[in-house]
């Protein structure tokens, strides 16, 4: 088979590798498509580890091809996406049903080989715990790849507190800040305030749905945010990672809100200082969010399907042979969520 291969940051190959079959308790999956994210682009430009000779991709969307002897959840010809954590099954976290935050967790993609391969073994960890799982027969399987960052945006939103009117700043408007609007709007929430610098995606953020959009370079973000929302919003999600971002987004949020730095930031960043008073004295709870709980995932692809413009998040796509021009595409800041697509599945 065909796959995409990371030896070290910068280096990114496509090489043929051995198809991988079924063992006890695994299926095999035929990839459909699978989307890169952000944190995979940090891994590239050396932020953030993963094994060499790992096949990245770890939002993932395919067909079942082969179940493993002892398997009897899934079957051949089920339509499915992945939780991508391999986890303890033992540790505090698994035993409350947080197996995004297992001590001792893997990850698909990272430890271990992911979807950016025509198939993929998927681990009997991973088939045994429900983390495989059926989508419903409306979803295409390429929107079904974002899944995963779906369910992560869900879960920020839900650690916020954002429901029905509420009010929310998203700080810049990239995929996930973008997709942080969509599933907004989508619980009802409002007014939703857009800041970033990127002319072109202040016109996306408007035309999807944003109240109010903000150039930070010009606009007055803190004065239009207190204009809009009369003492802060009740949720500050921060997209991007970038330290200085935080003391303005600690600025924003009402007293007894939610900032949620929901972006990863590169390791060994500068220390941010901010005003610790601002949290004493307004109450504020400055948080982080990463990955989703298995309940989020099979939520989230219930509803992805129902929400407007999600497809259009879609916007560059490659073949195998090209995948690495996906990560080329993230640095230059080219178009939205990259897509790598399989042929021999249907993924509309």
């Amino acid at each position: 088979m065909r796959a995409t291969i990371f030896h070290a940051p910068g280096n990114v190959t496509v090489e043929e590798r051995p198809s991988p079959f079924a063992g006890p308790g695994e299926i095999r999956l035929r990839v459909a498509a699978a989307s890169l994210c952000a944190s995979d682009v940090r891994v590239y430009r050396g932020e953030k580890f993963a094994a060499p000779g790992v096949i990245p991709g770890h939002e993932i969307a395919g067909v079942v091809d082969q179940v493993g002897e002892g398997v009897t959840d899934v079957k051949q010809g089920d339509r499915v996406i992945l939780c991508p954590i391999v986890a303890c099954n033992r540790c505090r976290y698994c035993l409350v049903g947080k197996r995004n935050r297992c001590v001792e967790r893997k990850t698909l993609g990272y430890d271990l080989d992911g979807g950016f391969a025509e198939y993929l073994r998927v681990p009997s960890a991973i088939v045994g715990t429900g983390h495989v799982i059926k989508i419903p027969d409306a979803l295409p399987l390429d929107l079904a790849a974002i899944t995963e960052p779906a369910s992560c945006t869900l879960a920020s939103l839900e650690l916020c507190g954002v429901g029905a009117g509420s009010s929310m700043v998203i700080v810049g408007a990239g995929p996930m800040g973008l997709m942080h609007l969509l599933l907004g709007r989508a619980l009802g929430a409002g007014p939703i305030i857009v800041s970033e610098p990127v002319a072109e995606r202040r016109a996306m953020a408007a035309r999807w749905g944003a109240d109010i959009v903000l150039d930070p370079a010009v606009d007055d973000v803190r004065g239009a945010v207190m204009h809009a929302t009369g003492e802060g919003a009740d949720a500050v999600i921060v997209s991007v990672g970038i330290g200085e971002l935080v003391p303005p987004a600690l600025a924003l949020v009402r007293p007894q809100g939610v900032v949620n730095l929901f972006a990863g930031f590169a390791k060994g960043a500068a220390p941010v200082p901010f005003d610790p008073n601002l949290v004493h004295y307004g109450e504020i709870v400055l948080t982080g969010s990463q990955n989703a709980t298995t309940d989020q995932y099979r939520r989230t692809a219930q509803m992805l399907g129902q929400v407007p413009h999600m497809d259009e998040l879609l916007t560059n796509r490659y073949g195998i042979e090209d995948a690495p021009e996906a990560y080329s595409a993230r640095l230059a800041l080219s178009g939205l969520k990259s897509l790598v697509e399989f042929p021999g599945v249907d993924t509309r």
